[in-house]
């Protein structure tokens, strides 16, 4: 009898999912959650059908290829950038660590709401027309607020600039933190979209947006900023590259604004297009739960940063400098495979997290089994539903096979000659080969964990914040402290100091 009643409760669901997915079938995109709701019920479907394209975006696969692209043209430029600022005058080098900083104080907007998305947009079983509106609330949200800070920093760029340059360039980059500031509000947009599209299964759309900043970036700056540049009265200044840089950034904002414009117009979505399109407060309410979490987190991580910031530059240009490259080889170079890994992760731990729940829903039992949490024992699965944790657990396995030999080539070949190249410098070389070869093992550790901590990202939040809280307070905090209250620092412990918060 029992069995009965079971073989009549999963036909009428398979009835129901049927009836679900005839409707998605004749969308121009389909929908991540009916694609997946279907595999789990239709076993006689054949591996050929039930497996998608290797490089479709709304596989791991694909989604990777995209983020690796969408972050490795922004790192190589902003590398290309030092090089060329060297080049005019390579004290100025530091100056352009004040957009970095800027944009360090922006990211407690960016880590807040838009990170919630791989929770909130990534659950592939809310309807799609939900999840489009999420994305414009999001993006809304996001560029009224970036607004906002972009006329503080405006404001008080005099202040900003005490902060974070050393005092030799001080006065000559006020005009560059005024300039830079207006990335408050071409980065939160920027950062809205690429978050919410991904969580879409869409990772073209940062793509484009990237690759149209960066295609427009060195062509302008080839052209005014390189050794081959037009010759003009003026000799350029690192405030003609500030202008740049907030001009094409500007144009990738619009680039990708434009191309989710074209993509959600593709979409046939049960609701009127105005209520979609149309930002709407329960859909803000629905972000900032579990982006409340999210923002504290980077607004404790962050504040620690800039302090500890501040304290180095107070040690001097030499240190100063010397971080910048630093910051040059670890974000422009070590981090791109880790910050792609770590998107793609977060992106498919929020898709299985929401299709559990729901499988949890239906059975009555909040349980996960080792098979919930891993996913089948074959490597490669015949099914999409993988394990909530599976896609976290390969970007570890892919973060260590890159990141060991990488660190090793620059802790012991390449860290010193790239600091010389660009501050002609001996002492600043030397202070950032040190600054490498002290916690290059660090970097390996940070790759793992970030990868992981995709896990509490996109599941529980506020876990996700626990954690980030303890390591940042009981490492990064105690070092800020010692370079604020004056105790004595030698040029040794100096070296360590400047490296410290990397750990977390």
């Amino acid at each position: 009898m029992w069995t009965l009643v079971s073989d009549r409760g999963i036909n009428s669901t398979r009835t129901r999912i049927h009836s679900v997915l005839s409707m998605a079938e004749q969308t121009s995109i389909v929908d991540t959650a009916s694609q997946k709701s279907r595999e789990d019920v239709e076993q006689d479907t054949s591996t050929q059908e039930a497996m998608p394209r290797r490089f479709s975006r709304n596989t791991y696969t694909g989604a990777l290829f995209f983020n690796i692209l969408a972050f490795i043209l922004p790192a190589l430029y902003d590398t290309l950038v030092k090089i060329w600022i060297s080049k005019i005058d390579s004290s100025f080098v530091v100056t352009t660590d004040a957009y970095t900083y800027i944009s360090t104080i922006v990211e407690v907007l960016n880590e807040g709401l838009p990170r919630a998305a791989y929770l909130v947009i990534g659950d592939s079983t809310v309807p799609l027309a939900h999840r489009v509106n999420l994305v414009c609330t999001l993006v809304v949200f996001q560029m009224v607020a970036g607004l906002v800070m972009s006329l503080v920093f405006l404001a008080s760029a005099s202040k900003l600039a005490a902060a974070f340059v050393p005092a030799n360039v001080r006065a000559a980059s006020i005009g560059y933190v005024r300039i830079s500031s207006f990335s408050a509000l071409t980065s939160a947009t920027d950062t809205a979209i690429s978050l919410a599209t991904r969580s879409l299964d869409r990772p073209d759309v940062p793509f484009v947006i990237t690759f149209c900043r960066i295609l427009a970036n060195i062509i302008l700056d080839f052209i005014f900023l390189s050794t081959f540049r037009v010759r003009t009265v003026r000799e350029p200044t690192v405030n003609t590259q500030a202008s740049i840089r907030m001009a094409c950034n500007g144009i990738g904002c619009i680039a990708g604004i434009l191309y989710f414009i074209y993509i959600a117009r593709r979409l046939r979505l049960d609701e009127d297009r105005r209520s979609v399109w149309m930002p709407k407060w329960s859909s803000f309410i629905a972000l900032a739960k579990p982006g409340a979490h999210t923002m504290l987190e980077s607004a404790v991580r962050n504040a620690l940063y800039l302090w500890l910031i501040h304290g180095i530059v107070d040690l001097g240009s030499d240190y100063a400098t010397a971080w910048g490259i630093f910051n040059t080889i670890r974000w422009g170079l070590v981090m791109v495979p880790v910050n792609a890994l770590s998107a793609t992760s977060s992106t498919f731990v929020g898709h299985e997290w929401g299709l559990w729940r729901e499988r949890a829903l239906a059975r009555g039992s909040t349980q996960a089994s080792l098979a919930d949490i891993i996913g089948p024992r074959k490597f490669i699965s015949a099914h999409k539903s993988s394990g909530i944790f599976r896609p976290a657990l390969l970007s570890t396995f892919i973060a260590l096979v890159i990141k060991v030999p990488l660190c090793l080539a620059f802790s012991f070949w390449l860290t010193r000659p790239f600091a010389r190249y660009l501050s002609g410098s001996d002492a600043v070389a030397k202070i950032t080969a040190k600054m490498w070869r002290t916690i290059d093992w660090c970097y390996i550790m940070y790759g793992t964990d970030t990868q992981l901590a995709a896990i509490l990202l996109a599941t529980r939040p506020k876990w996700y914040l626990v954690n980030s809280v303890i390591v940042n307070v009981l490492w990064v905090f105690p070092w800020a402290v010692a370079l604020q209250v004056g105790i004595p620092i030698t040029e040794r412990q100096a070296n360590v100091s400047t490296n410290t918060f990397v750990k977390c």
